[in-house]
């Protein structure tokens, strides 16, 4: 752990000898920071719906496969529960699981109440169970898979967009409330990666590869980075900085040039 307030992670093996929790883990970003996280010593339970691909991949990586829904609230408790009897104790918490579901205005009903509960209430439910047990010890750790829409925005995938805002915000909020007492919140925001989200993002993709789309390796590395340097944000594309920094400074005109992007798109489709 780092310092409660501030400072580094000590050099060698990040995460020897600690019990984490990933969800979203069968493949992807998750699969990623799962192995990476067991190369950096952890003790690493993975978790996804599909319990084939979950048991394969953890086979794969030794971790621990505990399949399920890691989204409702009985999925999560769940999950809290046979990841506590397998680790013994969970010390950090990887809250990966995401999905695209619906575009616009044309999304429908399901389709927001199904980002909302996996992108964001999610992410609340676990805190609920895990932050007690953490803030009694003194210590523990939330990491966030959000997105770069929950910093600026994702043209197109309203639910999406909106719900990782709110998981930015709840991260945000963790971080704000608790650092001090021990406990460190992470948020993962990557543009386009090199996922099956990214193929199925329909109008999203030509946005999201627009500065490259890296590997879901390449965002676990900078994951540890930003958790090694007690960082808030873990940025894998550098660029996203500039942006949040020009939306911050000017909306207006940061929203104008969303709006040229837009007018942009809708010719191109009109082609």
């Amino acid at each position: 752990m780092t310092d409660p307030v501030a400072g580094q992670a000590p050099a060698g093996r990040l995460f020897a000898g600690q019990g984490v929790v990933v969800t979203g883990a069968a493949g992807g970003i998750g699969r990623a920071l799962a192995a990476r996280l067991v190369i950096e010593g952890a003790r690493v339970v993975i978790n996804d719906l599909d319990p084939a691909r979950t048991r394969a991949t953890a086979a794969d990586i030794g971790a621990t496969a505990v399949p399920g829904d890691a989204a409702s609230e009985a999925g999560s408790a769940a999950l809290v529960a046979a990841a506590d009897e397998q680790l013994g104790t969970i010390d950090a918490w990887f809250a990966n699981a995401g999905i695209v579901r619906g575009f616009g205005l044309d999304a429908t009903e399901a389709e927001w109440s199904a980002s909302w509960e996996v992108n964001t209430m999610a992410h609340v439910r676990a805190a609920r169970l895990l932050v007690p047990h953490w803030l009694e010890r003194g210590q523990g750790r939330f990491v966030v898979t959000a997105s770069a829409a929950g910093l600026l925005t994702a043209l197109g995938a309203a639910p999406y967009s909106v719900t990782k805002h709110g998981a930015v915000a709840f991260a945000e909020w963790l971080a704000a409330t608790y650092r001090h007492r021990g406990i460190a919140v992470h948020a993962v925001c990557p543009q386009g990666v090199q996922t099956e989200m990214l193929t199925n993002s329909g109008p999203m993709e030509q946005l999201l590869v627009a500065d490259g789309a890296l590997t879901a390796d390449d965002v676990a590395e900078a994951t540890m980075t930003a958790i090694r340097e007690d960082r808030f944000l873990a940025l894998p594309h550098a660029q996203v900085a500039g942006y949040y920094r020009r939306r911050a400074e000017d909306t207006d005109r940061w929203l104008s040039g969303m709006n040229k992007l837009q007018r942009h798109l809708e010719s191109e489709e009109e082609r």
